[in-house]
């Protein structure tokens, strides 16, 4: 089936330039999820509120029959392929742009009063690390994201395209996280910090308490010092089977994947 599309208006032209900045997504309480696969996600996850689709004219995927049904049930617009690729944040982009509202945060008190795994991130500043953090913090049912001062914001276009469209899928809140570690830590929460420094503990042999929050620290100095200090926390290391090749550390998102993994055993 045919379908005639509304063109994109001045407001909207307009509206979706502005969301490339952080100020404007915080102030609209919109972003922008790119790519095929990353707005079938969105949308079949149904946690997000979809404000509307839009489409780059040259590629007119409306007219294929996997969006017919989407097409039908949103509000869609045609955008002239100049502009679409002005609003779009890869070179090479599939010809579809998803403006969605922001999920509120999440009630840390509500948060608190589950079992399971809520994973914490201090000053990851990496897009597509923390995009890959959120997707493997789906993936393996974590609860909840805890994101500290200094990380680079969720709805970022390159963390939200790194998320795969797990965006949304996960409660989350920017804190403090010195604060919010030791309200978690007098809650019973245990506080595992992802760090190889001296009196770690092996990773392997760790057991799996009913509620932890898993930090992970900045990509190069690692978990700031402070947060390291605390009641109920433990530093835990990953081992490196290695033994004649030295390398420096795993990659931020990696060591965490690592880390779910044995915590979900």
């Amino acid at each position: 089936m045919q379908y005639s599309m509304d063109s994109i208006s001045n407001r909207q032209r307009k509206l979706l330039r502005k969301l490339q900045q952080k100020k404007y997504r915080e102030k609209e309480q919109l972003f922008l999820v790119e790519g095929e696969r990353a707005v079938e996600q969105v949308i079949e996850n149904g946690i997000l509120m979809i404000e509307g689709l839009f489409f780059d004219e040259r590629s007119a995927l409306w007219q294929n029959s996997r969006w017919s049904e989407r097409v039908a049930g949103l509000s869609s617009v045609a955008v002239d392929t100049d502009t679409f690729l002005e609003l779009a944040d890869t070179q090479n982009p599939q010809g579809i742009l998803a403006l969605c509202q922001m999920p509120q945060e999440a009630d840390l008190d509500e948060l608190a009063k589950n079992d399971g795994v809520i994973v914490a991130t201090d000053r990851i500043q990496d897009p597509g690390n923390l995009g890959t953090i959120v997707r493997t913090a789906a993936w393996f049912d974590a609860i909840g994201l805890l994101l500290g001062k200094g990380t680079v914001d969720l709805f970022n276009p390159k963390v939200v395209r790194s998320t795969a469209g797990t965006t949304g899928a996960l409660p989350f809140a920017n804190v403090d996280l010195q604060y919010t570690l030791n309200d978690f830590a007098e809650r019973r929460w245990q506080i595992l910090l992802l760090d190889a420094s001296t009196g770690a503990e092996n990773l392997r042999a760790l057991d799996t308490p009913a509620k932890t929050v898993l930090v992970i620290g900045n990509e190069a100095n690692g978990i700031d010092a402070s947060l390291l200090q605390g009641t109920n926390r433990r530093k835990i290391e990953i081992p490196s089977p290695a033994e004649k090749l030295k390398v420096e550390s795993l990659n931020a998102s990696i060591a965490l994947s690592i880390a779910l993994y044995a915590l979900a055993g």
